[in-house]
């Protein structure tokens, strides 16, 4: 003998099925506001690499292209004013790698 009588699981197992319809249409809704996150911050970002976001201006544009230990050291500015800031302080020497 089953352990409900099949004229009363009924309502149980249409219950289910509403509770894993409820929870796949929970689902998709969450997968497609993240898309359209996403989606808007990949139109943002191509803008930014084109140069053409809002209020951009040519010197923003333009330091976005530029290696990030440039833009640092514009920033900070050279000697004292770099060290004060805690920015990149540029070397005196040619640069490079020394051995040793």
């Amino acid at each position: 003998m089953p352990a409900l009588p099949l004229d009363e699981a009924g309502k149980y197992v249409a219950a289910a099925y509403l509770v894993f319809l409820a929870l796949i249409l929970l689902y998709v809704a969450i997968m497609a506001a993240k898309l359209q996150r996403i989606d808007r911050e990949l139109g943002d970002l191509a803008d930014l690499a084109e140069g053409k976001a809002a209020g951009a201006s040519d010197e923003v544009a333009g330091r976005a292209v530029q290696p990030a230990g440039r833009v640092a050291s514009q920033r900070a500015g050279t000697g004292r004013e770099a060290e004060a800031s805690g920015g990149v302080v540029p070397e005196a020497s040619g640069g490079g790698v020394r051995d040793g």
